[in-house]
C-alpha cells in the first residue's frame, strides 16, 4: 500500500543524474469557491497571452503553462480538493506546489481550510494567494491570523509561508505571484529525463462528439510525440494528434507539458498512468490483458477492495511497517471536537503516533473518504450520519469509517488500536 513518493521522484530515482533535465513546476490551485480560483487564472493567462489571441480559446483545458523570462510553468485547475486527491488516490502526485487562494475579505472558509488538509497531507508547500485585496472591506491581517492560526506563518509575521496581495479583477500582484513561484519552486530542483520512454499521468478525460475520446494528459518523463503508442490501465491507442492549451497543434511534448490527445480507444480517468510501448498491437494485447485481470477481480466476493481498517492498522504497527495512525475526524459542533482532538492527541508515543489530518464539522462526506482513501486513514465520526455519495465511495475505495456516539468510547478504540488490544 505504501507509494514511495511521487511519481516524479521514482522517475528520477532510476535514471542516470546525467540524463536529467531541468523541468518546469506544476502548481495547483486550490481554494473556497467563491473566492476568485477561476478570475485568478484567467488573469494568470491572459498576462501571457498576446493581442486577440485570448478571444481564440473556446474549450476550457485544465491545465496550461505559462512563461516569464524565458522559464514556464504549468498550472492545474482542479474542480476542488477532491479532485486533487482523488489524483493522489490513484497514485498519482503530480503538483509541486499548492497556490491557495483565499479572498482578503472574506477569511478562510471551511472548503479553504479543507484545502489546506489535503495539500498538508499530499506534502505539497503550499503558497498564498491574499485575492481581492482591491475591496475596501479587504482585511488582510485578519487573513494572516487565521492562517497563522492553523500553523500557516507568513513571512512578514515570521514564519516560512509566501504570501502575495493579488487582486485579479484588477491584474494586480500576477506577476509577482509568477515570481514567487518561480522562486520557491527553483530551490526544489526540478528535473525529468526528456529521453526515457513516456510516462505521466491523465489530468483529465473527456468524450468530444468530434474528436471521440480524448485525454488531457501531463508528460512527466521522456517526450510524448505524435504516432507513440501509448496504454492507460485496459485502455490503448496511438496519438493521432495532439493540442497545446491554446489549442494549436503541436507534434511533441517535453516532461511538465500538458496536451490534449486523441487516438485513444476509450476515455481514461484522471489520475491514471499512462506510458509509452512500442507498437500499437503490443498496446491492444496489453489493454487487453489489463481488462481480462479487473474482470477476474469484479468476478471475484470480496468484502471490500484491500480495506483499511483499525485491525489492519494495528497489525502493522506491530509489526513496524506504519509508524502512524491517520485519522479523518468529522464531529456535529466545535464543542465536540476540541475534547476529541485533546484526548487523541495525547495518546500516541514516540514510535506511535495519532494523526488527524483533518478535522471538520458536519456530516462525512465524499472528500472525506477521498482524503483517508489517499492517506490510509480511518473516518472517523461523532455523532454525525454520512451521506450517501460518501458511502458508496467508502465501500469503492475500502475506506473504514467508524461512528461514535460517546467520546470515552472513541478514544479508547484509538488508544487500543495503538496498544493492539483491539479485537
Amino acid at each position: 500500500l505504501e507509494v514511495e513518493g511521487t511519481l516524479w521522484d521514482k522517475l528520477i530515482r532510476h535514471e542516470p543524474p546525467e540524463s536529467l533535465r531541468p523541468r518546469p513546476p506544476v502548481v495547483t490551485v486550490l481554494g473556497h469557491v467563491d473566492h476568485g480560483k477561476t478570475t485568478l487564472l484567467d488573469a494568470i493567462r491572459q498576462a501571457n497571452v498576446v493581442g486577440d489571441e485570448y478571444g481564440g480559446i473556446t474549450q476550457h483545458i485544465s491545465a496550461y503553462q505559462v512563461e516569464r523570462d524565458g522559464r514556464k510553468i504549468t498550472f492545474l485547475d482542479t474542480p476542488g480538493h477532491e479532485a486533487f486527491t482523488a489524483m493522489r488516490a490513484r497514485g498519482a502526485q503530480v503538483t509541486d506546489l499548492a497556490v491557495l487562494v483565499v479572498a482578503a475579505d472574506d477569511g478562510l472558509m471551511p472548503q479553504t481550510r479543507e484545502a489546506i488538509d489535503h495539500a498538508r497531507a499530499a506534502d505539497v508547500p503550499i503558497l498564498v494567494a491574499l485575492n481581492k485585496m482591491d475591496k475596501p472591506t479587504a482585511q488582510p491581517d485578519r487573513v494572516k491570523q487565521q492562517l497563522a492560526d492553523l500553523n500557516l506563518t507568513v513571512e512578514e509575521w515570521g514564519g516560512d509561508v509566501i504570501c502575495v496581495p493579488v487582486s485579479a479583477l484588477q491584474n494586480q500582484g500576477i506577476e509577482e505571484l509568477l515570481e514567487s513561484i518561480l522562486v520557491l519552486t527553483e530551490m526544489a530542483e526540478l528535473r525529468s529525463n526528456p529521453d526515457r520512454p513516456v510516462v505521466g499521468t491523465v489530468i483529465e478525460g473527456q468524450l468530444d462528439r468530434q474528436r471521440g475520446p480524448t485525454a488531457t494528459l501531463l508528460v512527466q518523463g521522456g517526450t510524448l510525440r505524435v504516432g507513440d503508442a501509448l496504454l492507460v490501465g485496459a485502455i490503448s491507442g496511438r496519438v493521432r494528434a495532439m493540442l497545446d492549451h491554446r489549442g494549436e497543434p503541436v507534434s511533441e511534448a517535453p516532461p511538465a507539458m500538458p496536451v490534449l490527445v486523441m487516438g485513444l480507444s476509450e476515455v481514461p480517468k484522471a489520475g491514471d498512468i499512462f506510458r509509452q510501448v512500442e507498437s500499437e498491437r503490443e498496446a491492444r494485447a496489453l489493454a487487453e490483458d489489463a481488462a481480462e485481470r479487473q474482470r477476474l477481480a469484479l468476478d471475484r466476493p470480496t468484502s471490500a477492495p484491500g480495506i483499511v481498517s483499525l485491525e489492519d492498522i494495528f497489525s502493522r504497527l506491530q509489526a513496524g511497517e506504519v509508524q502512524e495512525l491517520n485519522l479523518v475526524l468529522k464531529a456535529d459542533v466545535q464543542g465536540s471536537m476540541e475534547p476529541i482532538v485533546n484526548s487523541i492527541e495525547r495518546l500516541g508515543s514516540e514510535d506511535q503516533e495519532v494523526r488527524i489530518l483533518h478535522q471538520g464539522v458536519g456530516r462525512i462526506t465524499e472528500s472525506d473518504i477521498m482524503l483517508a482513501s489517499a492517506s490510509n486513514a480511518i473516518v472517523v465520526g461523532f455523532h454525525v450520519d454520512v451521506d450517501e455519495a460518501a458511502r458508496r465511495t467508502a465501500s469503492q475505495e475500502g475506506v473504514e469509517i467508524r461512528l461514535y456516539n460517546i467520546i470515552y468510547k472513541l478514544v479508547e478504540d484509538v488508544d487500543k488500536a495503538l496498544r493492539g488490544m483491539l479485537e
